[in-house]
């Protein structure tokens, strides 16, 4: 498969190494040494997929004109539209062209999220009542300082996104936005939010899911906590930062110490070469892109970025509440 990559900045790069030998040429409106200015300028005889580490607002745009040429395509997250029908037409011109339009989550492949949904889907924790996930990183500055990354609803769709897609790839579901609140919003250093905390309760569901999100971090860190009827786990940190580790404890009635069990994984993180593999695998292979995944993502963030958002505030802000 010969592909090229669009967007050569950290994540463009990282693209770049894991596609090796596959990758033709680079696109970069402003990087020296790229190949190419724009996508359009690229010759379509020349390779057969694109992976596009680009910024947000031109995506659906961009992925267009490749689903037209009969590309297949690997964007990064989150894929977001301002219409439905936006998302909806990408997956329907994807799938009658035959073609994979793949939105990138990677941590789908680490070791331990994949244990995470083999112990729920087991039955292993019994009725789940709550889920927590924290996701914190030390970019605020980063981001302040980036060209175009400082601003909407900043840390939200950013590792929000991600959350969203664990939860989903989880348990296969995802509460409807109008039950998504936003507990918390800050805007400590940045134009944008840094450090968000939004939570879901279906109604007459026992289950509570809690995410706060953070480019505040002093650590680079993750934690994923599911309790229920049965046990409970805990997971720490991701490859990338590792050691990750993943603890089951046993639940004991009517009460007393459970019985743990830790798993340590440490390893480079696998999962960039791992779901670049996955994506070259659909194309060559043939299977499914996961457009429909982003229609449910995109009405969640809308709905809570119309909550975290004041157009023209730059000020410190607190979001409004439900």
């Amino acid at each position: 498969m010969k592909v090229i990559v669009a967007g050569m900045g950290v994540q463009g790069n990282k693209r770049v190494h894991f596609a090796g030998k596959d990758v033709v040429s680079t696109v970069d409106p402003i990087k020296e040494g790229a190949d190419f200015r724009s996508i359009e300028d690229a010759p379509l005889a020349s390779y057969d997929a694109a992976l596009l580490c680009i910024p947000d607002q031109p995506k659906v745009g961009i992925i267009t004109y490749l689903l037209e040429q009969g590309k297949n395509v690997l964007v990064e997250k989150p894929l977001m539209a301002e219409k439905d029908e936006d998302l909806i037409k990408l997956a329907e011109m994807a799938r009658e062209k035959n073609l994979i339009c793949y939105t990138a989550y990677n941590h789908r492949f680490e070791p331990h999220i994949i244990s995470v949904r083999e112990a729920v889907r087991s039955g292993r924790l019994g009725e789940v009542y709550r889920i927590r996930m924290f996701y914190g990183n030390g970019t605020a500055r980063d981001v302040r300082n980036s060209a175009w990354r400082d601003q909407g609803a900043g840390v939200l769709p950013d590792l929000g996104s991600h959350l969203l897609d664990i939860l989903l790839f989880v348990f296969g579901e995802i509460p409807e936005p109008e039950e998504w609140k936003v507990w918390a919003c800050q805007r400590f250093e940045n134009r944008s939010p840094d450090h968000v905390v939004v939570a879901a309760q279906p109604p007459g569901a026992k289950i509570m899911i809690e995410f706060e999100m953070s480019l505040l971090s002093w650590r680079n860190h993750f934690v994923a906590e599911i309790y229920g009827s049965a046990g409970s786990l805990t997971m720490e940190s991701l490859c990338k930062w590792g050691p990750s580790k993943l603890t089951y404890y046993e639940r004991v009635l009517p009460s007393g110490p459970p019985p743990s069990e830790l798993k340590t994984v440490t390893t480079p993180d696998p999962t960039w070469e791992m779901e670049y593999n996955h994506f070259k695998q659909l194309v060559q292979q043939g299977g499914k892109g996961n457009t429909s995944n982003d229609i449910l993502i995109n009405r969640i963030l809308k709905k809570l970025s119309g909550l975290v958002v004041t157009p023209g505030d730059e000020a410190p802000f607190t979001a409004k509440m439900e």
